[in-house]
């Protein structure tokens, strides 16, 4: 492709609206352009970059035995409402009518049409295992859509479905499902993990997560230092430290806090570090109140605390039922006393001279032990945190910072069961459709790639992911033995692979600058003093490795370069 007929818009700065670093630097090469919040245009160098993802996607998704369909971004509301999600999924499901007044939403995912279609037409069990996958757009109206493509509320999204005779059956394709997903970021050139995770409102008994390590990720990742396991800090398991009950100390003492309601108020106002207090909050449940406890620093997990408590839902109290439990206003709480069942985190247990909530208006107790003053039961109740212990080996955790571009899901008999998706077994009786899902964000991945691979000057693609293979860059275009020079390489590397020949008559400092920020993996720079010695200059974006090459091998290191 000539730079003179291609649609790349650089800019010197970035856009003021844009937050974070793949915006920034994808606004500013050319490749995406905002039309309104959270919807944008994909320009012809962004889109390059997005093919080669879905390329990726879609070979290593046929190599699992899947089957491409495309299902209508426009979904009738009857299916939604079989699901009983037409209720459920709230205002991101954008809801729109039709000319006669007909209900239909815009897709955000498809599990319903999917469900549809296979009820349709899978009637035995011979005709299962099956599993359909499809690229689409999907639409999620986003309260505050932000970062680009990474939460956009038009995005681009491969979503496979899965569908099984026996949970055997499906746990075998899981399992395909994820092989397939580590080797498509393993094609794209990215350093990613998969984590163990929780299903959200797409439902299901079993999750993982495949998240892009970067910095500016919103995710936080609780990673073994010693084995493979990994996990959301939300859904982190944390071995139960070896911990001895704390001895009794000095008597309780009440002391005056006045307004002092906070961790960080109560830690200042005290002068005592975050650890030294519990941290105790009360919750509603289907069997009535609880006390949750967890050292000062910690928080809380409440779907840990709902497994502990064996409940169906916990929700902090409203401040009428806190008062009536404790005797005091929210801000005062503390175990000391307190005629409800306690639930309390392992860390607690090891706490001998700990700071409380008095349940009294402004009154706080010191030297409380958890050995001598209440009991509890002790669980794995809080997120996880740098330093807690692997629930599978002897090693502990590291957080890191991930953007998750893929999610898949044992969903079971979510949507099967509620809309009819059966099948005849080998006796011939009628059972239950079991399924899977599994997701990825094409465009996502694609912005990820950028948040993880990227330096001052701009984007360093990775190989497999880079709109074009190979710059070919003549200095002066206005010299002929320069310009012939370029004419002729470039014609010998696109017959093997995807080059751009900037053939611009600007600036050589406007060229390298904007070379640098669309981060192709391989420049060859041709300058008339080189030319003049028969070589050229061959530059690595990634390592910034510059040499010297005679012109007659210029192809073939590129090739070496590239397939290295």
């Amino acid at each position: 492709m000539r730079y003179s007929r291609m649609l790349l818009p650089t800019l010197k700065e970035s856009p003021s609206d844009a937050d974070v670093i793949s915006q920034k630097l994808m606004m500013r090469a050319g490749m995406i352009r905002k039309v309104a919040a959270g919807v944008y245009n994909l320009l012809p160098m962004g889109l390059r970059a997005v093919r080669k993802v879905e390329a990726i996607v879609r070979e290593e998704m046929n190599r699992a035995g899947a089957q491409e369909v495309l299902m209508p971004m426009v979904i009738p509301a009857e299916l939604w409402q079989e699901s009983g999600r037409w209720d459920e999924y709230g205002k991101e499901l954008l809801r729109i009518k039709d000319r006669h007044g007909r209900e239909f939403c815009l897709g955000p995912t498809h599990e319903e049409v999917i469900t549809d279609m296979v009820r349709r037409e899978v009637r035995s069990y011979r005709e299962l295992p099956l599993n359909l996958y499809q690229i689409q757009t999907k639409f999620r109206d986003e309260i505050r859509p932000r970062f680009g493509l990474m939460r956009g509320r038009e995005f681009v999204m491969k979503d496979a479905y899965s569908f099984h005779a026996t949970i055997e059956s499906l746990d075998k394709e899981y399992e395909n499902m994820h092989a397939a997903y580590t080797r498509i970021f393993e094609r794209c050139g990215l350093n990613f993990r998969a984590v163990e995770a929780e299903t959200g409102s797409i439902g299901g008994r079993f999750s993982h997560e495949f998240h892009v390590l970067a910095e500016s990720g919103e995710d936080a990742i609780a990673s073994c230092t010693k084995c493979s396991y990994a996990a959301n800090v939300e859904r982190a398991e944390i071995r139960e430290p070896d911990v001895q009950a704390a001895a009794a100390g000095l008597p309780i003492e009440r002391v005056s806090t006045p307004g002092q309601k906070t961790i960080e108020e109560v830690s200042a106002f005290l002068k005592a570090a975050p650890e030294r207090l519990i941290k105790t909050l009360i919750y509603e449940t289907d069997k009535g109140l609880l006390a949750a406890l967890v050292r000062g620093d910690g928080q809380i997990n409440e779907s840990k605390l709902r497994n502990a408590a064996g409940a169906s839902f916990v929700r902090l109290a409203e401040e009428e039922a806190v008062r009536k439990a404790t005797g005091a206003p929210v801000g005062f709480a503390g175990p000391v006393k307190l005629n409800i069942p306690i639930y309390a985190d392992f860390n607690v247990r090891g706490m001998g001279d700990a700071i409380t909530g008095a349940n009294e208006n402004d009154s706080h107790l010191l030297h409380v032990s958890s050995s001598r003053d209440f009991r509890a039961v002790y669980a794995d109740i809080r997120n996880a945190e740098a330093g807690d212990s692997c629930p599978r080996c002897s090693g502990t955790f590291e957080i890191k910072r991930g953007i998750e571009v893929g999610h898949i899901f044992k969903l079971g008999t979510k949507y099967s069961e509620a809309m009819g998706a059966n099948f005849l077994d080998e006796e011939g009786r009628e059972q239950v459709v079991i399924m899977g899902c599994y997701g990825i964000g094409v465009g996502r991945t694609a912005a990820a790639s950028v948040e993880q691979n990227h330096d001052e000057a701009g984007i360093i693609w990775p190989k497999p992911l880079a709109p074009f293979d190979c710059e070919v860059l003549p200095v002066n275009v206005k010299d002929e033995e320069t310009r012939k020079a370029a004419e002729a390489l470039y014609e010998c590397l696109k017959k093997e692979m995807d080059v751009l020949l900037d053939d611009r008559d600007e600036r050589a400092g406007v060229k390298f600058k904007d070379a640098d920020l669309i981060g192709i993996p391989v420049r060859v720079t041709i300058g008339e003093r080189n030319l003049k010695q028969g070589m050229v200059e061959i530059k690595e974006r990634k390592t910034g490795e510059v040499r010297l090459v005679k012109l007659d091998e210029a192809a073939s290191e590129v090739k070496k370069i590239l397939t290295a």
